[in-house]
């Protein structure tokens, strides 16, 4: 099997730090190729090198395609060469419809008119290839989200794709949606499209790949073929430089008098008046407990969280929150992070963190009572916070100065970590706290959710990983369609057990 692209020696230096560090990376012909390493071990970079992104005579090396070599200025420059890539940040526009996205930018139009019945006709064949049956008038903004990452592959097929790279493509995706882009994947190789796929699920890695090539500290450290088995130890200890014999640390934790009790909990739609989100929801916490929240993508899961943090979300709002046995005001969120909760957004890229802002910013943001007197904030005393949170929590940066979409993800969620730690919580709400991040980083948070209940405070972990959840949790609530609908002990929490009580409810 020939090689389609081959990227040789390619270095990537930014001010002060060399990302990529002459990395070297060939993709057979019709093959599905891995790309593993921690956050920030250049992955991203890479592909952006392919791409065009950083286009040519920013980095040295060299990079051949169907054994050409090819210096591309931009991301159109590869496009026509038939290099798509989807990142992992969606880049659609909800308020228009498949057809509308699909060919934006490359529209089917005669005399600058669009032929939206060809458009049409066009979408039709394209979904239908990625399995999708919805009506190309159909808008975005009513998908799901594994339904919106086929519509980005169905753009990709549009442009007649060579080279299909996909950066954590099932980050945000419920199993059963992650299995069925897997299989589409493997259905793409079959008709020849050649694929590179960034993921730190080494299970999905497993499924797919043929090759797998890692990636540590912008150098590449092995390149393994799947033909003679793949072993996830083997990819672990090579992303992360050291055996890692536990994905999860160890914990004895003894959880104390209840803290956080919520009780008939009730929501509507901020939107839709008739319709109710979360539906009579009671739990609690101890004093030195993790608490899980175990359910399909659109349970109420966030919804639940968000309407607990001051009413983030939600309208008509009904029932009560105690903490320490004491009714708590959370109206607003100022009052709840006053009443001691805090909440760590999914979404830490639009929702967590001023990516633009530097660390110390951001460190400091939610409380900046800590570090100001008579409404004057104290730099010095900001520096001080963030420098602590650095620290302590291993952030890997040279400074807190530095702007914070600069870091990789782990690090940028322990940022977020660090401004919700700022303001002292007493309980503290982490939403899907490890998407996206590998399984270096994965641990570290994990260290650090074991530290605050050793402390005692109370945790309440939502995530779609039925593993993180059964390794880290004392308890897990599960929940469907807005209601909390079970309760299982961690010893006796199993993935079959969670989905029976999903689907028998």
């Amino acid at each position: 099997m020939t090689n389609l692209l081959e990227m040789r020696e390619i270095t990537k230096e930014f001010p002060g730090v060399r990302a990529l560090d002459g990395v070297s990376l060939s993709v057979r012909t019709g093959e599905i190729h891995a790309v593993c390493g921690e956050n920030g071990a250049g992955k991203s970079t890479l592909m952006k090198v392919l791409s065009g992104v950083y286009p040519a005579g920013s980095f040295d090396g060299e990079i051949v395609f169907e054994g050409e070599p090819v210096a591309f200025r931009d991301i159109r420059d590869s496009e026509s060469r038939g290099i798509i890539i989807i990142h992992q940040e969606l880049a659609l526009v909800p308020q228009l419809s498949i057809a509308e996205n699909i060919f934006l930018g490359n529209e089917c139009a005669r005399g600058g008119v669009i032929d939206w019945r060809e458009t049409n006709n066009r979408t039709e064949a394209l979904l239908a290839k990625v399995g999708l049956r919805e009506a190309p008038t159909t808008k975005v903004d009513s998908l799901g989200v594994g339904k919106q990452q086929l519509v980005e592959i169905a753009k990709a097929l549009s442009k007649d794709v060579k080279l299909l790279i996909l950066d954590e493509p099932t980050a945000a995706l419920q199993e059963n949606d992650s299995r069925k882009l897997l299989d589409l994947m493997l259905e793409l190789k079959s008709q020849g499209v050649t694929c590179i796929v960034i993921s730190h699920k080494l299970g999905e890695v497993r499924y797919v790949a043929d090759t797998v090539t890692v990636i540590r500290d912008g150098m590449t450290v092995s390149t393994l073929d799947a033909s003679k088995g793949l072993s996830e130890d083997r990819i672990v200890r090579d992303m992360v430089g050291r055996e890692m014999t536990q994905r999860f640390p160890e914990h004895a934790r003894r959880p104390g008098d209840v803290l956080l009790e919520v009780e008939n909990w009730n929501v509507w739609h901020p939107e839709h008046a008739d319709r109710q989100v979360i539906r009579n929801a009671s739990f609690n916490v101890r004093r030195g407990e993790v608490v899980g929240i175990a359910g399909l993508m659109g349970s109420g899961r966030t919804e639940l969280a968000m309407s607990i943090f001051g009413r983030s979300y939600g309208r008509n709002i009904t029932g009560s929150v105690r903490l320490a046995g004491r009714p708590v005001d959370v109206s607003s969120v100022d009052r709840a992070i006053g009443s001691g909760i805090s909440y760590v957004t999914e979404d830490r890229k639009s929702l967590g963190l001023v990516l633009d802002e530097s660390i110390r910013f951001n460190t400091t943001l939610a409380h900046l009572e800590s570090v100001s007197s008579t409404g004057i904030l104290n730099h010095n005393e900001e520096t001080r916070v963030a420098e602590k949170f650095r620290d302590a929590l291993a952030i890997r940066t040279p400074s807190v100065f530095q702007r914070t979409v600069n870091l990789s993800g782990g690090n940028q969620q322990k940022v977020v970590l660090a401004k919700w730690l700022n303001t002292t919580p007493e309980v503290l709400i982490l939403d899907e706290p490890t998407r996206g991040i590998d399984v270096g980083a994965k641990y570290e948070i994990y260290t650090i959710i074991n530290e605050l209940a050793a402390e005692g405070k109370g945790v309440v972990m939502i995530s779609s990983e039925m593993p993180e959840l059964i390794g880290m949790c004392d308890r897990i609530y599960v929940m469907n369609e807005g209601a909390l609908v079970g309760e299982l002990a961690a010893a006796e929490a199993s993935p079959e057990r969670i989905m029976s009580l999903i689907v028998n409810e």
